[in-house]
């Protein structure tokens, strides 16, 4: 392969352009593509999602490959995103051996374990209980919401025959017997435990609903939010059906996954996460099990520890160099640090965690960093706060909410201009001097209250 090639092919993978290396590879003789050109191929195969045309490919070079940590690292991937569970964690394995060490590695090895052992578990469970001899008088909520948006009328065979001619796909047995007791809605226990972290948390998924079968509802398979909306307008890959919506508001949804059973056959169970670039993580191998494993979200309540650690955050974690800086340059009053501490927590007792809003602390601590930096920075617009705001606390490391909504932040800064507290000359904007004097007067009285130092 030639340096030119391979230049190429190093460029379009740091771009994220794995199409192009599968089309740049595909145009040469399969007898001009070595061992290290494979390697690339199915790498970018496994990037664009095409698991099995990845093993193919790295299969074909496997006895040079063996002793290779990275080509097990790619044909461990590949087993892994087609679910064989047992052939990843060996691949995972023989590169832990050839390698010792990698984290990523060690994760995957992880998952595998944990997946094996959860799917062992159900799988004894649902032996145990027969799925549809379950009882399911407690499964559902009752609520107008649900019935509202997801419950259908009980689906007739023409309707399951239609939806499934229009989707394209082959429902599950369980799932159409369940739609059959109740034609979709929303469950008791919307949590599903995973194995390794997706956007909604680092071990468990949650959704809001189930859809049923039928076109009347927004949420139903057919209906305006169901399967082909998410697909054609939200960009959902085509790997099977979307099941459930999820709380993110459409970032992320449950589907039947057919790409390993075909269209006719049964399919696993996903969570496919369009915040990670449409990441498809494994929950079950079929619905039944999907269903025996939801859990209540209660068992995912980490509030009052999460409440403790924004305390400890709020008290100790160390200020963002802009925003340490401003505090040490700040006017009339001599604690501000400590101050916005304490404001800060109050923030937290309220709450439980640390955020910024719309409430009336929130709004103080938008007025602090202002005229923090507009002090700093008095030639400050509109268009350099915003731009600046998110590095002092928002996006900050150690003490920082963790995020922001944007909408707020100039929502502030509006109602402050209308108030007449900031003023707009030429396109840079300050406090009033009136403005300054009130919100110092409030830091002092604060900073008043607090005990001595050290």
């Amino acid at each position: 392969m030639s340096k030119e090639l391979l230049d190429k092919l190093q460029s379009w993978y740091d771009d994220d352009q794995h199409d192009k290396i599968v089309e740049a590879i595909e145009q040469l003789p399969e007898s001009e593509r070595d061992y290290e050109l494979v390697g690339h191929y199915g790498r970018a195969l496994n990037n664009l999602g095409r698991y099995t045309e990845a093993l193919q490919q790295l299969l074909s070079v496997e006895q040079q490959g063996r002793q290779d940590a990275t080509w097990n690292w790619r044909i461990g991937y590949s087993y892994f995103y087609m679910h064989q569970w047992e052939k990843a964690l060996s691949a995972f394995e023989q590169f832990d051996r050839l390698e010792p060490g990698d984290a990523d590695v060690d994760k995957y090895i992880e998952a595998c374990h944990d997946i094996m052992e959860r799917q062992s578990v159900a799988i004894r469970e649902i032996t145990r209980v027969p799925f549809r001899e379950r009882d399911f008088s407690q499964f559902w909520e009752m609520s107008d919401y649900a019935d509202k948006s997801y419950v259908e009328a009980p689906p007739t065979a023409e309707m399951i025959a239609s939806i499934e001619e229009e989707l394209g796909y082959k429902l599950p047995a369980d799932y159409i017997w369940l739609m059959q007791q109740q034609n979709g809605g929303v469950p008791v226990n919307t949590c599903f435990p995973t194995a390794v972290s997706t956007s909604w948390a680092e071990d468990h998924v949650a959704i809001t609903g189930m859809m049923g079968i039928g076109r009347e509802k927004a949420y139903s398979l057919g209906g305006s939010l169901g399967s082909n909306f998410m697909q054609e307008e939200w960009g959902y890959p085509d790997i099977g059906v979307v099941l459930c919506d999820c709380p993110s508001a459409g970032h992320d949804v449950i589907m039947l996954d057919y790409r390993a059973c075909g269209r006719d056959g049964e399919p696993a169970v996903v969570h496919v996460d369009q915040e990670a670039g449409y990441w498809v993580t494994f929950l079950a191998p079929n619905f039944a099990t999907f269903i025996a494993g939801l859990v209540n979200e209660e068992v995912f309540d980490t509030s009052e520890q999460d409440k403790l650690d924004d305390l400890d955050k709020v008290e100790y974690a160390q200020f963002s160099s802009l925003l340490q800086s401003l505090c040490e340059n700040a006017d009339g009053i001599d604690r501000i640090e400590a101050v916005i501490r304490n404001i800060c927590t109050q923030i937290v007792e309220d709450k439980g965690y640390f955020a910024f809003h719309a409430d009336e602390l929130s709004m103080l601590m938008y007025d602090i960093q202002f005229w923090l930096y507009a002090g700093a920075n008095p030639g400050v617009t509109r268009a350099q706060y915003l731009a600046e705001y998110e590095k002092m606390i928002a996006f900050a490391q150690g003490f920082s909410t963790g995020g922001y909504a944007p909408d707020f932040v100039s929502s502030w800064l509006d109602e402050r201009i209308k108030q007449g507290d900031i003023v707009n000359k030429g396109g840079v904007l300050s406090f009033t001097a009136a403005a300054t004097e009130r919100l110092v007067g409030k830091l002092i009285a604060i900073e008043s209250g607090l005990g001595d130092e050290g």
